[in-house]
């Protein structure tokens, strides 16, 4: 079916560069990609080509993770052990089901199996799978490197040395973006020294790599902008107006927030009860755990936790006023426990607005600008030639953000998602939840 050719009518299409939306929109897809996009009456139905009526609906590009830990999670457990195949790609299955087209691994990977699945869902194996990027193994400090944490198998960094023999190693594999970590995750790790990340930074664009880095540290974060990083990959503690400058001299850099964890503990609507698409694709003990842990925060804890939030939302919305460029990274996935694949996407869209980012500002971020962030071109648009990837929505995410969950459909490479089938296999729900 190479040459399929659908024409798909009457959506409001939200075309992911932050224009005003086309009201009534048509846009023809060819096999696997759009070929013309425009208004209803625009575009004549090809012979031999079938039509989909989408009045009322609303279209978006399919979204994109760029800061993901893939294969680790798996119902009550996370650890290396359940990093398999079978793993690798349920967790493709769900980005996809919650209309994530694309999802980076960041530097929690190792062995041979990342390489191979990012090649295989790349040249079309998996058909249903969201594309899968991946960092490889990160370069990280001795202290940072234990057997019970996500960075098990990451290159050990001691020397200029070690890190030319792990950039090398990662170039022959094809890797676009390195992670490192500078963090002294407070005061138990020696982190990287300023020389040995310059290195990093500077061997890996000899490579014409990019590298991401865990930092948060308001003085790591101006150092790391003097030495040219190119992707934050949490937002910054603190922002002050000589970060800011810092910033506007290196236009190209680029943040993103990983907002879940630090705004769950005080705001979580979506798990008590919880919303219909958590129900479909997590099972109830793991709900269950999630809603214990944060109904058992205590009121110490919630008021850190508000205080940190604010803090943080109000460097964002500095950043985002400055100019700076944000792209929607959720850490899903993550060690911090419970941060459900594919779902971390959503939420993360609702923080970035409740941080002061519009509607339409965040829409950019998770589609165009994290496609440009992860220097994946096919992604991020709904224009000709671009990738036929995106979801059709029952209202609008321009009116409440949180309209990008309410999905009708999903299409990857211009193919529908068979959402219902990986639903059951998931929960054994046939049907959508009400």
């Amino acid at each position: 079916s190479s040459n399929r050719v659908t024409l798909f009518e009457g959506a409001r299409l939200i075309v992911g560069d932050g224009r005003a939306p086309i009201e009534s929109s048509a846009f023809l897809v060819e096999s696997d990609k759009f070929a013309r996009v425009g208004r209803k009456g625009d575009i004549r139905l090809p012979s031999g080509a079938s039509r989909v009526d989408l009045t009322g609906k609303t279209v978006i590009p399919a979204l994109i993770d760029a800061h993901a830990h893939i294969g680790y999670m798996k119902d009550l457990t996370s650890g290396p052990q359940n990093y398999t195949r079978e793993n690798i790609l349920d967790h493709m299955y769900r980005f996809s089901y919650f209309g994530v087209a694309a999802s980076q691994a960041m530097g929690s990977d190792f062995g041979d199996l990342p390489y191979q699945m990012r090649d295989e869902i790349g040249a079309g194996k998996y058909p249903e799978a969201a594309r899968f990027l991946t960092a490889g193994r990160g370069l990280a400090p001795e202290d940072e490197v234990r057997p019970d944490n996500m960075r098990h198998s990451a290159y050990t960094i001691r020397t200029e040395d070690d890190i030319k023999k792990a950039i090398t190693e990662l170039a022959s594999r094809n890797v676009k973006i390195v992670k490192t970590w500078v963090d002294d995750r407070n005061g138990t790790v020696r982190k990287l020294t300023p020389d040995l990340y310059g290195a990093i930074i500077s061997e890996a664009h000899k490579h014409n790599m990019r590298v991401a880095v865990h930092a948060t540290g308001l003085a790591d974060a101006k150092g790391l902008l003097r030495a040219g990083i190119d992707i934050f990959a949490h937002m910054i503690d603190d922002v002050d107006d000589e970060l800011v400058a810092l910033f506007k001299q290196h236009p190209r850099t680029a943040v993103l927030l990983a907002l879940g964890g630090p705004r769950r503990t005080t705001y979580a609507p979506w798990i008590d009860p919880p919303h219909p698409l958590v129900r479909e694709t997590v099972s109830p003990q793991q709900i269950k755990r999630l809603r214990d842990r944060l109904a058992g925060t205590t009121p110490e804890a919630r008021e850190r936790a508000l205080a940190s939030w604010n803090r943080l939302a109000s460097g964002v919305k500095r950043l985002n006023a400055a100019g700076v460029r944000i792209g929607v990274g959720t850490d899903g996935g993550g060690q911090t426990g419970d941060q459900f694949i594919g779902w971390t996407m959503h939420t993360e869209m609702e923080n970035m607005v409740a941080a002061g980012m519009t509607p339409s500002e965040v829409l950019v971020a998770a589609t165009k600008r994290s496609a440009e962030i992860l220097g994946i071109d096919e992604l991020g648009l709904v224009a000709s030639g671009k990738s036929a990837d995106f979801v059709v929505l029952d209202a609008s995410p321009l009116d409440d953000i949180t309209n990008s969950r309410r999905i009708a459909d999903v299409y990857l490479r211009g193919k529908r998602v068979d959402r219902q089938r990986m639903r059951a296999g998931w929960t054994g729900a046939t049907s959508a939840a009400p």
